[in-house]
Parts: structure tokens; sequence; C-alpha cells
């Protein structure tokens, strides 16, 4: 297995997963096209964020987005944390942890002071995963708007 940052190349097969993911997502639906530009935009601006991956030979199992913004509060830089998916066929083999942890180092690395997501509220499994790997449950309640 290798970890790492996504490249160009990568984008097929990143689109295929945020389409597995997103069908199971309330709010979204799968839309390649949109996949795909969001893909490159960020894989070609790492100041906007990075996309990191786990892979075996060339085929990526699983794939997640750290986005960047700069946090008043801390002064800092401060990570979103996005789109994390593994293979259907590779769950519960290890490969979302070892994923997360990579993610997890790579902030820091980068200087990220704090990392935020999102998880469908019915998603138990998904809230049991993150707070297997050192996520707390934050008392903000999130709002969104569609524009």
């Amino acid at each position: 297995m290798e970890l790492k940052t996504a490249e160009l190349s990568d984008i097929p097969q990143l689109s295929q997963l945020l389409n597995s993911l997103f069908v199971q997502e309330i709010e979204f639906t799968p839309n390649e096209q949109a996949h795909r530009r969001a893909l490159k935009t960020i894989i070609s601006n790492p100041q906007i964020g990075h996309i990191l991956v786990i892979k075996e030979t060339n085929k990526v199992l699983g794939m997640v987005n750290i986005l960047y913004t700069i946090s008043t509060a801390l002064g800092a830089k401060v990570g979103i944390l996005e789109d994390m998916v593994i293979l259907k066929e590779y769950r519960a083999q290890g490969l979302g942890v070892q994923l997360i942890t990579f993610a997890l180092e790579f902030a820091k690395e980068n200087e990220c002071k704090r990392l935020t997501l999102l998880t469908d509220a019915d998603n138990t499994d998904a809230h049991k995963f993150y707070e297997k790997v050192g996520f707390s449950r934050s008392c903000m309640l999130p709002f969104r708007i569609t524009l």
C-alpha cells in the first residue's frame, strides 16, 4: 500500500470513488463533470488543498480531501476534511485508519492547527470511526445555503 497525494492521472478513479460516496449521501448527487473539474482544481492548486490517496500498484483504493482556510479564532491555517471514502470491497481492512492517520500527519506537517469535518447525522458508523481516530463532536451546528 502506498499513501500519497493524488495526481492528475488519478482523476478518473477519484471521480468513481466520489460517485460511490455521493449515491449514499442525503444532500448530494453524483455529477462526474463537476467532480472531475473540482478534482483537477484541487490537485493543480496545493494552496487550496490536497487530495490524499491510498493505492495498491496503480489502483486508488481510497481518498480523502483536505481543503485549507485561515481561522481568525486560531490565527492560523486550518483544514476541512471532506470526501473520505474507501472502495467498498476494501472496507473493514484497516485502510480507512491508515488513510486518516496519514491525513492527520499530513495536515500537521502542512501547519494546520485544526481539522473539521461533516458527516450525515444518521451515519453512526462514520461517527464511531472518526471518534476512534481522535475526532470529537463539536457543539457547532452546520448551516448551509446553495447559491
